[in-house]
């Protein structure tokens, strides 16, 4: 059974648009821009306090649209968070979604209900650009072969995407499943254990890099930076670091412009700040922080060029533009680029602790903002919402349907300025480990493992329960599990009922009752 979004004329006093009755190719409905960053903090950006690193056109998005206080990612990791933008279902509930190889199998099962796949059926056009980072394929595909299942099968018209991230292989891009330059008479290979026979690694040949990898990153040599995963041929399908940005943008444009005529949806999944950061080389010193800020700036100018496209072609009026960012920040994530050393007075997840990779709250509380030219006043919101949550609402705007037991909820209103009400709770995760938002606490099980990675981000393990008051102390430092009894056993009871068969005791200090 079938939940059939509410008619878009009873939105009318919510959006002040003028509706009528859902069809494919009705003009009023608004167009959707989904942006996604990659490992961007809640404090990396202007609107949200960063001082060191000018971000001017995501701030006057941001002050003049609505921003979001408590927006949250489901996931302190890429992979998983993404699945849940798209299914509107928490990612643990899928044991496979975890960070994945650039040889994964498509993560999303093609017989599912997916975001795109809604839009589509209501009349939209889809278009996916940039990051992706669930899977394509089978398994090990055949990158000298159409690639199947991936972004079509999801629900995406149009694809330009990369399969990973941009530190591990195939460092290519992929179109509609098609490696883009690809040569038939340089055919490529992928493995994840072995290397080729003769071809240089980090390892073996470190005089081929131009920049050096702390932790994780000594396979196969790409543009003179180390990747995850070894790779050979392809050598005209390789991308340039350095080009991405410009290459993307390009894309945007053609897919804005090409669609002007017809309602669409865009992801636009940016590769800035994750590692490794290679600016284009008029971004280089853009900051004082290092690649890292002088990415952040680059990623800033991609999206006024998205706004700038949207707005030559008069459809600023009729887009909503939602901006967000996958997980939380991470400074040395495998390669030697002075991102901690330059950090001076920046804090990147700003008052919150943690960043990716963490329990705590810096690790999933992100950037998020709705920006609506005339549709949405300036203001800021404290309703507690989540990017799963784009799902259900992004249906009643626009006409779709959902079926019955997503974990998705409608906050339209919510994310159209008109009301506070958002989520109640929140089941957030961790590689594996969750914890709950409940109203202003957060409450994090005590889970076996280290303090602190390789990355030097904390995790939020520990051997005792933490109730943390995140508004009155964003920054997690008083543990009120002690002086709040009642209230932790209630948040414990409440966690085990949302989480009943999908955690595993093991990584509990000791099991949960």
């Amino acid at each position: 059974m079938k939940k059939t979004a509410i008619p878009l004329a009873t939105l009318t006093a919510l959006s002040g648009v003028a509706q009528t009755e859902a069809k494919n190719n009705d003009p009023n409905r608004p167009n959707v821009v989904v942006i996604l960053a990659d490992d961007l903090g809640f404090g990396d950006v202007g609107f949200a306090g960063a001082k060191s690193i000018p971000t001017p056109r995501l701030d006057s998005l941001a002050c003049n649209g609505l921003r979001f206080t408590n927006g949250y990612a489901t996931s302190a990791t890429s992979t998983p968070s993404r699945y849940a933008l798209f299914t509107g279902m928490y990612p643990w509930k899928n044991k496979d979604a975890k960070i994945l190889p650039g040889d994964a199998p498509l993560l999303i099962n093609v017989n599912n209900y997916t975001m795109p796949q809604m839009l589509q059926k209501a009349g939209y056009t889809t278009g996916a650009i940039g990051k992706w980072h669930l899977g394509m394929g089978e398994g090990h595909p055949d990158w000298n072969d159409t690639i199947r299942p991936g972004a079509k099968e999801v629900g995406f018209d149009y694809s330009c995407i990369i399969a990973a991230t941009n530190d591990r292989v195939p460092t290519v891009f992929v179109e509609n499943g098609v490696v883009v330059n690809q040569d038939p008479n340089d055919p490529i290979y992928v493995d994840y254990d072995n290397n080729f026979e003769g071809e240089p690694t980090a390892l073996t040949n470190p005089e081929l890099l131009k920049m050096e990898w702390s932790h994780g990153h000594n396979n196969s040599i790409v543009n003179g930076i180390p990747r995850i995963g070894f790779m050979k041929g392809g050598n005209d399908a390789k991308w340039v670091d350095e080009d991405m940005a410009d290459y993307f943008v390009d894309k945007v444009k053609n897919f804005v412009t090409e669609n002007q005529d017809n309602p669409f949806f865009l992801y636009y999944g940016l590769h800035q700040p994750h590692v490794p950061r290679a600016p284009h080389p008029r971004f280089v010193g853009a900051t004082e922080l290092g690649p890292r800020g002088d990415v952040i700036v680059e990623a800033d100018w991609c999206v006024g060029q998205v706004v700038d496209v949207l707005d030559s072609l008069n459809l600023l009026d009729n887009t909503m533009i939602i901006f967000s960012s996958d997980n939380g920040p991470v400074l040395d994530d495998g390669y030697k680029d002075n991102a901690r050393e330059l950090l001076g007075d920046h804090k990147p997840a700003g008052p919150l602790r943690g960043g990716k990779y963490s329990l705590y709250d810096g690790g999933t509380r992100v950037p998020l903002f709705v920006y609506w030219k005339g549709k949405i006043q300036p203001a800021v919101s404290d309703a507690l919402i989540c990017q799963m949550d784009l799902a259900a609402s992004l249906a009643e705007l626009t006409g779709g349907e959902i079926p019955d037991g997503l974990d998705s909820r409608n906050y339209l209103p919510v994310l159209l300025g008109q009301s506070n009400e958002g989520r109640d709770e929140l089941i957030f995760e961790a590689q594996g480990k969750m914890g709950l938002r409940q109203g202003d606490y957060i409450l994090i099980p005590p889970y076996k493992g280290p303090k602190t990675n390789q990355t030097g981000n904390e995790l939020g393990n520990s051997n005792e329960f933490a109730l943390f008051n995140v508004v009155e102390d964003p920054g997690e430092v008083n543990n009120l599990a002690s002086v709040e009894p009642e209230r932790l056993e209630a948040m414990k009871a409440e966690f085990l009922r949302l989480v009943e068969g999908y955690y595993n005791p093991n990584v509990f200090v000791e099991p949960l009752k």
